[in-house]
């Protein structure tokens, strides 16, 4: 690691301890943002890595040390269950039962550690017929109904990475659960168990749908509604280069500057605007829109990107450019805003949200697997030959045994 760990600069969660049990995908993500933020998090890993092993380096698994245990090995539930006792948080990735089962389960923890904060961070829950049930981002997503409301009305749903289910409806609803709960438990003096679904996660995101839906300012199916991709003025466009240009337009005063700076008739297309008026709803998803779109397309597709930013720059219109990565780190925007960083020589995220005071450290690169496993033990109060005998066994592993 580039610095001692008790020489760190801290952000706002400095001083919270932060036991993670390693897993892939969503949970790495919410406890990136944790480190970020300052806690101080232990990462246990499995002496072998595993089937998806992460890549060198990864943004995930940044800004934490490394612990390598054999869980599967009662000697190395032990160790665990001493770092139980000095944390705030525990954070599993598990199917119900199995840190039961391995003997790290809520109840052992909590009995240790009343004060713990146990998050358990599933698919489908810890309750339900379906708790127990394999399943990934795209299940998530499709059992929650939103993967419905994605896509072309005429074309298969689209997939949007893993960043919807997994990373915030499972990465960061856990992370909210965690500060919740850890909030909370410093005015009760007393932990609980966070049971943190993505299906749930993916739900919340439909809270804006479900309540347009009722006032009929939604239907339930994709490709059909204002935000996915029916209205003239809030979809992707291609330019005469192939390149595309994204329009969210939706404001009456944006919608006009978008049509004056393209050379249409504002008179023509202001029947077009969307309002919250539930009866106009069918007449503009079945009339007005699908009428007004083709002339949008067809004014952007004169014109190259750059023409078309140019057209844009300063106005109100919200035309902005679709980026590549390589691209948006040179944007001059995220330059001025340092919303990427380097990290290890690596191309990363920086830290976000931002404060004013409280400012997190600089990310540290992520650590090689049992990278600070004596450290962690002798920290535990184990000597250099019980860490020896550990090693022997294979309970235990280091970044070079």
């Amino acid at each position: 690691m580039n610095a001692p760990w008790d020489q760190r600069p801290r952000g706002p969660l400095a001083g919270v301890r932060v036991l993670e049990i390693g897993g892939i995908g969503a949970a790495p993500y919410g406890c990136m943002m944790l480190a970020d933020m300052g806690a101080d998090i232990i990462r246990v890993e499995r002496p072998a890595g595993g089937p998806l092993a992460s890549p060198p380096n990864d943004p995930q698994l940044r800004s934490r040390r490394s612990i390598a245990l054999d869980l599967k090995d009662p000697r190395a539930v032990e160790i665990l269950m001493k770092l139980v006792v000095r944390s705030d948080v525990l954070v599993e990735a598990h199917r119900p039962g199995v840190a039961e089962r391995l003997g790290f389960g809520p109840d052992a923890c909590l009995a240790a550690n009343p004060r713990l904060v146990y998050a358990r961070l599933t698919g489908y829950g810890q309750t339900g017929p379906m708790a127990r049930a394999a399943g990934h981002e795209i299940n998530y997503l499709a059992m929650s109904g939103l993967l419905h409301q994605i896509g072309t009305a005429d074309g298969t749903p689209v997939l949007p990475l893993n960043v919807v289910g997994d990373f915030g409806g499972g990465g960061l609803l856990m992370a909210f659960g965690v500060l919740c709960a850890y909030i909370e438990s410093q005015r009760s003096g007393r932990g609980q168990v966070v049971d943190a679904a993505m299906v749930d996660g993916a739900t919340s995101f439909l809270s804006m749908a479900l309540g347009q839906m009722a006032a009929g300012l939604w239907r339930d199916a994709p490709g059909v509604n204002w935000l996915s991709g029916r209205s003239h003025c809030y979809d992707t466009y291609r330019t005469s280069d192939g390149r595309w240009v994204a329009v969210g337009a939706l404001e009456p005063q944006f919608h006009r500057v978008l049509l004056e700076r393209l050379g249409l008739d504002y008179a023509e297309f202001q029947a077009g605007e969307f309002r919250m008026d539930g009866a106009r709803y069918d007449e503009l998803i079945e009339e007005i829109w699908p009428r007004l779109k083709p002339r949008v397309a067809t004014a952007f597709a004169a014109r190259t990107q750059a023409e078309v930013l140019a057209l844009f720059e300063g106005t109100d219109a919200c035309v902005t450019p679709v980026l590549s990565i390589a691209e948006a780190q040179q944007h001059p925007h995220h330059l001025g805003r340092g919303t990427y960083v380097s990290v290890g020589g690596q191309l990363q995220n920086a830290p976000t949200p931002r404060f004013s005071r409280s400012r997190p450290a600089a990310p540290v690169p992520a650590p090689e697997i049992g990278e600070h496993t004596a450290a962690v033990l002798a920290e535990l109060g184990y000597s250099e030959e019980e860490i020896g005998v550990l090693v022997a066994a294979r309970a235990v592993a280091t970044k070079d045994s």
